[in-house]
């Protein structure tokens, strides 16, 4: 699973910066910076370990830390606030994508080993992948920026019942666990494109 695992930083360095530009456009100082940064890439993680009763992975793991801290620092240097519509730049999407999906499979992973039903596994996922996102705004005094994004929680949610299936078959090896990657990414990516959203009460 080593090569899941690099998804999983690579998500967390994602989410990092996601943090950083979200406190830098709402005039945060450096404390609000690094705030919005750890919680949006870690806050997941925090939610997660705490329905399940363990200790935080990333106060047991020095990496997950360590990532964040890297992406301000780089990012402040190269001043890549300064960037004009970085949000809306392709391999960010993309990286926001990878994001998205290695969390909320990760809490799937995470539910099933704990022995929990469908509806454990989905919510986990969901927190695992979202929950960083609320905290920020919460801290930011903002709308949840998944209930304003083409099926952001959705697709976590469809990612943790697949991925509940999956195990159900027997069918998380690699292989198909990667191909449940794939298909999440480019699922989140088409969603964005082609700016879909679940039906509204009119």
């Amino acid at each position: 699973m080593e090569v899941f695992l690099l998804a999983e930083y690579i998500g967390i360095a994602s989410a990092a910066l996601s943090g950083f530009l979200f406190a830098v456009k709402r005039n945060c100082d450096w404390l609000g910076i690094f705030l919005s940064a750890f919680l949006t890439a870690l806050g997941g993680g925090f939610m997660r370990d705490a329905i399940v009763s363990r200790p935080p992975y990333s106060f047991t793991h020095y990496l997950p830390c360590i990532i964040v801290i890297v992406v301000i620092v780089i990012a402040g240097v190269i001043k890549l606030h300064k960037k004009t519509d970085l949000e809306k730049k392709f391999l960010f999407i993309t990286s926001d994508a990878v994001d998205l999906v290695s969390f909320s499979i990760v809490g799937s992973i995470v539910a099933l080993q704990f022995g929990y039903n469908i509806f454990g596994v989905v919510m986990l996922a969901f927190c695992n992948a979202i929950g960083g996102g609320i905290l920020r705004d919460v801290l930011l005094n903002e709308v949840p920026w998944f209930l304003r994004t083409g099926l952001y929680a959705t697709v976590s949610m469809v990612i943790g019942v697949l991925y509940f299936v999956m195990d159900f078959l027997n069918l998380t090896n690699i292989f198909f666990v990667m191909g449940l990657f794939c298909f999440g990414i480019v699922f989140r990516l088409v969603a964005y494109y082609k700016s879909w959203h679940l039906p509204k009460i009119e």
